[in-house]
């Protein structure tokens, strides 16, 4: 015994009498692995996109917009008295829920703010999703809910897509314990869109809370907020990372009811959305004009990207978000052997794009965000290369 507290003594460089303390006390001696929650060592952190240095990468894998954000957006920042920033940010933003309870003709207590619609998604999984309360999804979709899940130690039921994107019929029946069903809507990472009626179908059969994941839901012809005011039951979570290009404002939004905010309300981070995120957020809401000029743009590119990959009879989805899932092929290769090929020949020409392997579904496609004309004829340049190798 002796030899081993000179052992630990000269291993963490403790005095030899310190050393014989800490072998006394066994919760001295533990890890920091043991010391966690038992389920927490073996998550699956979230897998973000690559985000490369180097400004001279063409980047269409993480959804961001390819165009600045408003120019009111830097104004007001540039105006931002400098001061202030000794100053916690108003803890409910409530100037900008106003505006957004006001742009959506709602009350603000049906709005809660976000840091970015992720934080939203977590503080609804903490809220509503623990080893006895179940969540529900359908697969392919975001998959960040199934990390969030896992953080709870929480359990899911993950229903499959079939190639025609039809909701899984057995969505539509919950079980008593599932409390809580996420439904991105238009899906990523296909880029389908899912009808009011087939929501409102959701909203009347599922026993839970369910939430419609809209952070494309700008670039889509119909969204779930019209029913807000008839159905209690319905969440909806949008974002200003996408259409009003404030990814790295980190910024997003809960519609719900009252009862609904009010719940998370109380566990949400009392600052969790900064002064400067918050004047960011109301000079974008403000300049309608200049994001509807961006969505058009990007919805017309994106159609005619659309119309480009149809037209080498590459199966491709009718996407209503603000990027294009396609199955690249050529003469001697298609399926996931010719999307892993096209994904490695684009990587190579420093054009970056999402590969989702994993699933047989989403396996022989790529996933294209929308980027300006030039960077789209990089795109199609690259690809139409690549069927020729």
């Amino acid at each position: 015994m002796a030899r081993d507290n000179r052992s630990m003594a000269k291993q963490f460089s403790l005095p030899l009498d310190k050393a014989v303390l800490f072998s006394q006390n066994p919760t001295m001696t533990r890890s920091l692995r043991n010391l966690a929650l038992p389920h927490i060592p073996g998550l699956h952190a979230y897998t973000p996109g690559s985000q490369p240095s180097g400004g001279d990468w063409v980047k269409l894998n993480t959804n961001e917009c390819p165009y600045p954000p408003s120019p009111k957006v830097g104004e007001a920042l540039r105006n931002f008295p400098y001061d202030k920033l000794r100053l916690y940010p108003n803890p409910r933003g409530e100037v900008l829920r106003q505006a957004l309870a006001d742009f959506y003709e709602l009350s603000a207590d049906r709005v809660l703010l976000g840091n970015g619609s992720d934080d939203i998604l977590n503080l609804l999984v903490r809220a509503f999703c623990w080893e006895t309360h179940h969540a529900v999804f359908p697969e392919p979709s975001y998959s960040l809910y199934p990390t969030l899940v896992a953080i709870q130690n929480g359990q899911a039921r993950t229903l499959s897509f079939t190639q025609d994107m039809h909701l899984p019929e057995e969505l539509f029946i919950g079980q008593p314990q599932e409390t809580i069903l996420f439904l991105t809507n238009p899906n990523a990472p296909t880029g389908v869109l899912f009808s009011q009626h087939q929501i409102i179908r959701l909203l009347e059969s599922f026993p839970g809370l369910v939430v419609v994941d809209e952070a494309y839901g700008e670039f889509a012809r119909e969204s779930a907020i019209p029913l807000l005011k008839e159905y209690p039951k319905l969440a909806v979570t949008r974002t200003f990372s996408k259409s009003y290009a404030l990814a790295g404002c980190r910024l997003g939004y809960l519609l719900g009811s009252p009862e609904l905010i009010g719940l998370i309300d109380r566990i949400r981070d009392s600052y969790n959305v900064n002064a400067l995120t918050q004047v960011a957020g109301l000079a974008a809401l403000a300049d309608q004009s200049y994001y509807q000029k961006i969505r058009s743009a990007i919805i017309a590119e994106r159609n005619e990207f659309i119309r480009w990959c149809e037209e080498r009879e590459w199966c491709t989805f009718p996407s209503e978000a603000n990027f294009v899932f396609t199955a690249p092929k050529k003469e001697d290769l298609e399926g996931a052997e010719a999307a892993a090929s096209a994904f490695a020949f684009l990587e190579k020409k420093k054009i970056l794009v999402r590969y989702f392997p994993k699933l047989p579904l989403t396996a022989p496609y790529l996933r294209i965000t929308v980027g300006r004309p030039e960077e789209m004829a990089a795109v199609r340049q690259a690809l139409a290369e690549w069927a020729k190798t």
